[in-house]
């Protein structure tokens, strides 16, 4: 069953997030206007050593107050391609140039609402180049045995949902190598 969409227009708009009201119509023939938060999208990179490590960060977030551990990611910017925001973004929050970035997996993590697109990769291996140019993104940076991913996950070391689902694709593919 497919919603009809009969027009849209916006109620906010600015460089990070735009909110929306779409006009829609349900199967059933309910109509109504539905608000849409439209994003940028996101790349995410999960970068895995020779010693089956991943590089994490530790960082806060403000918005929930809470300190977790997430993958290296960004905003898509017009002129990139998702590969190459996440291997930017691997280098500008942590140092190390990644290895060549391959797709792991895409993603829309709460599409009843936003039309953000999860773009994550895998690279294997990283150079590191020098201190992050990005001082405001964490207070540590560190290569997180993949061994020890389910136990933080379990334990809410790791929330945000870019990180959850190249994490747990990247588990489930290595465990079927």
């Amino acid at each position: 069953m497919q919603w009809k969409i009969h027009g849209e227009r916006p109620i906010y708009e600015n460089e990070w997030v735009n909110l929306w009201l779409t006009d829609i119509e349900t199967p059933d023939g309910s109509r109504w206007e539905h608000h849409v938060v439209k994003l940028r999208h996101l790349a995410v990179a999960a970068v895995v050593n020779e010693r089956r490590e991943v590089l994490m960060m530790w960082r806060h977030r403000f918005i929930t107050d809470t300190w977790a551990w997430e993958l290296p990611m960004g905003l898509v910017e017009e002129d990139e391609t998702p590969a190459n925001a996440a291997a930017r973004e691997v280098l500008e929050e942590t140092g190390y140039r990644p290895g060549p970035v391959k797709p792991l997996i895409y993603a829309e993590p709460a599409n009843g609402i936003t039309d953000s697109q999860h773009h994550l990769f895998r690279a294997d291996g990283a150079t590191y180049v020098g201190p992050p140019t990005e001082k405001n993104e964490s207070d540590r940076i560190e290569w997180i045995p993949l061994a020890d991913i389910r136990g933080m996950i379990d334990r809410r070391e790791i929330v945000s949902s870019g990180s959850l689902v190249g994490l747990l694709y990247l588990l489930m593919d290595e465990s079927i190598r």
